[in-house]
């Protein structure tokens, strides 16, 4: 008898859900497979660029999704919802570390302030840049940073944001502007010419990051 294998890359990931509910091992190997590096990402850039914490808690989200894959609305966006779970494990985790360093501005202790006198050869050097717009998204609040990162990493719409970060849309679209002009402000050394350079330097470094 042949047996005719389920083309599960093509479907989308709400059926695969569907599947996963009933106990389908392979449709939730489709689904790690769509997500664990772009939630690995996340967590990366989330929780202080500590790599090990970030598998740790990718392991998690997948962990509670394979045991309790019932809790997902198959009827509403998978991916809206994955990361809603995501963001608010990076929540509990920015708790937990305030109640440990007695602190609440949920920074990394190992960054400095950075030196914003560059000199003229490094001003367009895209290391150089990187380095200074890590340390200024770590220098934002939480909810600035994950407005960010959701916008202009994962490229997700203003409407899929604010399902994340169960906000309206008009406090997302405010973050992402107040996001903006204090990058802009922060950087100001790398755009002689205005917030534009800005803008591509870290369009151009996000995409060659994915």
């Amino acid at each position: 008898m042949k047996i005719v294998k389920h083309k599960y890359k093509e479907n989308t990931d709400e059926e695969l859900m569907i599947e996963v509910i009933k106990g389908n091992d392979r449709a939730f190997s489709e689904i790690y497979d769509r997500y664990s590096k772009m939630m690995l990402n996340y967590f990366y850039k989330m929780l202080w660029q500590d790599r090990e914490k970030a598998e740790d808690f990718m392991q998690e989200l997948f962990t509670k999704i394979i045991h309790k894959p019932e809790l997902f609305n198959v009827s509403k966006s998978f991916k809206t919802w994955i990361f809603s779970v995501a963001h608010n494990m990076c929540k509990n985790e920015y708790r937990k570390q305030e109640v440990r360093k007695g602190t609440s501005n949920n920074l990394n202790e190992n960054i400095t302030v950075a030196n914003n006198e560059i000199s003229p050869d490094q001003r367009y050097d895209t290391n150089v840049f990187n380095d200074r717009l890590k340390e200024e998204l770590a220098l934002l609040s939480s909810n600035h940073r994950t407005t960010f990162i959701l916008r202009f990493k994962q490229d997700m719409s203003i409407k899929e944001i604010a399902d994340v970060m169960e906000t309206s849309e008009g406090t997302v679209k405010s973050r992402i502007f107040y996001t903006l002009k204090k990058l802009s402000e922060q950087l100001d050394e790398f755009k002689p010419i205005g917030l534009t350079v800005v803008l591509m330097i870290i369009n151009t470094l996000l995409y060659f990051q994915k």
